[in-house]
C-alpha cells in the first residue's frame, strides 16, 4: 500500500509529506472461508486496507516505529486475526547519501 502522509521528525518533512510504502502480513484461521467462499468467513480486503489508511493518513507523527505499532494495533482489532507483521517504509529520506529506503518492521500476535 502506498499513501502520501506528513509524517517524520524534521519540520520540511511535516510541511511538504511523502511517500510511504506499507506491507501488512496477516495471520488468521481462513480454513472455513476456503471451503465455504463466502466474504463473511474471511477477512475483508477492504476493511484492513481502511485501517491501514486511517493509521498512515492520520495525524502526523514523528517515527517510522509509531506507525508501525499503530497499524498491528489496528489490525489487529479484527477478530479473526491472530498475527500480523506491518513493515513501513520511507522511500526518499534524506540522510546525506543514497539509499533505497529507510524501514520499519514490527510483528504483533494478539494475546
Amino acid at each position: 500500500m502506498v499513501f502520501f502522509a506528513a509524517h517524520g521528525v524534521l519540520p520540511d518533512e511535516r510541511a511538504t509529506g511523502q511517500i510511504f510504502v506499507v506491507d501488512v502480513e496477516v495471520e488468521a484461521d481462513l480454513h472455513r472461508a476456503g471451503h465455504t467462499d463466502d466474504l463473511a468467513d474471511t477477512l475483508d480486503y477492504r476493511d484492513l486496507y481502511a485501517r491501514v489508511q486511517g493509521v498512515m493518513t492520520g495525524g502526523p507523527v514523528n517515527l517510522l516505529e509509531t506507525l508501525a505499532e499503530g497499524v498491528a494495533h489496528r489490525v489487529l482489532e479484527v477478530q479473526r486475526v491472530l498475527g500480523v507483521r506491518v513493515r513501513v517504509r520511507k522511500p526518499h529520506v534524506r540522510l546525506g547519501g543514497p539509499l533505497a529506503y529507510a524501514a520499519v518492521e514490527v510483528e504483533r500476535r494478539r494475546r
